[in-house]
């Protein structure tokens, strides 16, 4: 069955999903509220998916054989299907990596930057983004961050309008941006694509985040490049992600290396090389063949369910999360938590990061929070989310005093967020998904109301091993 085949369900029926497709969650007490971390596998995708592995021979894509011929019709089934998905037309051609720091990796070791072009990010960005500048410098092209408002951690349309202005249209210039946020769970406009692109520059959107739970229409948003990855919007198979690129630009990437799959010929005498045209240039290898078919039947998942129904849902919740985290007072009237980014519900996507806060208004341990979650069968996030501009941003760290404390090989994160006057190791990220409910919300409330009132914690808790 093709997703254009597939009906949505009514949202009055994602509850019974839970019931049936979720389970698991409910019979084993769990409040799960990291799908910003990792989106939950329906029970029926790994049982669709076993079967077809139990009923096909499939072999390494690179031959003629009946094995092979298999293994490549359910690859190019599951490469049309996503594309299918987002609404993309010829335009676009669909690389399989194995995630979105794969898919960000291979366009950042492969753009042209050069000496007069820029990398243009926002500061909320996660290190898989921000790693592309360590490739634009290494060519001579300027690193540049555009700093978010400190009030809603969003970007104003002056202050990237003034950025874009000093992007010179004639070099190479890459503007990176998240759809969402996955630290703040801030929805960036899309509409800045179309404004970078009149100005000179491609456009790489991050939508590890958004696609999970937004829909993303390739046909009224045109991108250069999209990064996603599969698990973080249907929980599996893992280890499987997607670069989306518009083939006029992936036309002008150019890869530093090549491999077996990626060339038609390469000759030892001579040292001559042949690449591969569109996405098959940039698929190293043998490609995942049993991972990727299970792909189709994750986005017919989605598409049986409705992504604008995922949505409606996880609004629907989001607010009323955000309204009681807010309204977590103290016995004393203080509140008991801090909320980074925007304080209602406009423009932002299912995550909420925040503190909970002691009576007198500084923020408890993440290290304790984790430790009481784990005693409630509780899954948040806590700590930077591999987003450090947000965080710095989030916790007014300017750059002098980042300067000053500076970073060693041998400096331990501990030593570290002492040197800055961090009085904790970042925040708690409570995120939602197509799998939430209202029980899920009632449950975390029940487990936040423990940190009402808490004046101390063990100061035996475990050193911090990364951020």
């Amino acid at each position: 069955m093709s997703a254009v085949d597939i009906e949505p369900v009514s949202a009055d029926l994602i509850d019974a999903l839970r019931a049936t497709e979720y389970q698991r969650l409910d019979a084993q007490g769990h409040i799960y509220l990291d799908y910003t971390g990792a989106g939950l596998h329906a029970k029926s995708q790994v049982e669709e998916h076993l079967r077809l592995l139990n009923d096909e021979v499939l072999g390494n894509p690179h031959s003629a054989s009946p094995c092979s011929a298999a293994a490549t019709a359910l690859v190019e089934r599951a490469r049309a299907a996503v594309l299918r998905y987002f609404n993309a037309d010829d335009e676009y051609a669909c690389i399989f990596t194995q995630n979105a720091s794969g898919a960000l990796h291979l366009l950042g070791e492969s753009y042209p930057f050069a000496g007069g072009g820029r990398f243009l990010a926002t500061f909320d960005n996660h290190n898989s983004v921000n790693g592309i500048r360590q490739f634009a410098r290494a060519k001579g092209a300027q690193a540049v961050y555009i700093p978010l408002d400190t009030a809603d951690l969003r970007v104003t349309d002056a202050c990237l309008d003034l950025h874009l202005e000093f992007a010179d249209p004639a070099a190479q210039n890459l503007f990176a941006f998240p759809a969402q946020s996955n630290f703040s769970g801030v929805r960036h406009p899309l509409t800045w694509i179309e404004r970078a692109q009149q100005r000179g520059c491609d456009v790489l959107v991050d939508c590890a985040a958004f696609a999970p739970t937004s829909r993303l229409d390739l046909s009224s948003v045109k991108p250069d490049f999209v990064a996603i990855s599969f698990y973080k919007m249907f929980g599996y198979p893992t280890g499987i992600g997607a670069l989306i690129a518009r083939r006029e630009a992936l036309a002008r990437l150019e890869r530093p290396w090549f491999s077996g799959g990626t060339v038609v010929m390469a000759t030892v005498n001579g040292e001559l090389v042949v690449p591969r045209s569109d996405h098959a240039r940039f698929e190293d290898g043998t490609v995942d063949y049993l991972g990727i078919s299970a792909v189709e039947i994750g986005l017919n998942h989605l598409e049986r369910i409705g992504i604008d129904n995922i949505s409606s849902r996880v609004q629907r919740l989001g607010a009323w999360l955000l309204e009681e985290l807010q309204s977590l007072r103290h016995s004393d009237g203080s509140p008991a938590t801090r909320i980074y980014g925007p304080q209602t519900w406009d423009d932002r996507g299912g995550t909420i990061a925040f503190n909970f806060l002691h009576p007198n208004g500084q923020p408890v341990d993440e290290r304790y929070v984790d430790a009481v979650a784990a005693r409630h069968r509780v899954s948040v996030r806590t700590g930077c989310f591999c987003n450090p501009g947000a965080g710095e941003i989030a916790f007014s760290l300017c750059p002098d005093r980042l300067a000053r404390v500076g970073l060693g090989r041998n400096l331990t994160v501990d030593e570290y967020l002492r040197r800055v006057g961090m009085p904790t190791g970042g925040a708690v990220r409570a995120s939602l998904g197509l799998a939430s409910n209202g029980a899920d919300i009632r449950g975390f409330m029940a487990f936040a109301a423990r940190f009402r009132d808490l004046t101390s914690v063990p100061i035996d808790l475990p050193p911090r091993d990364a951020c």
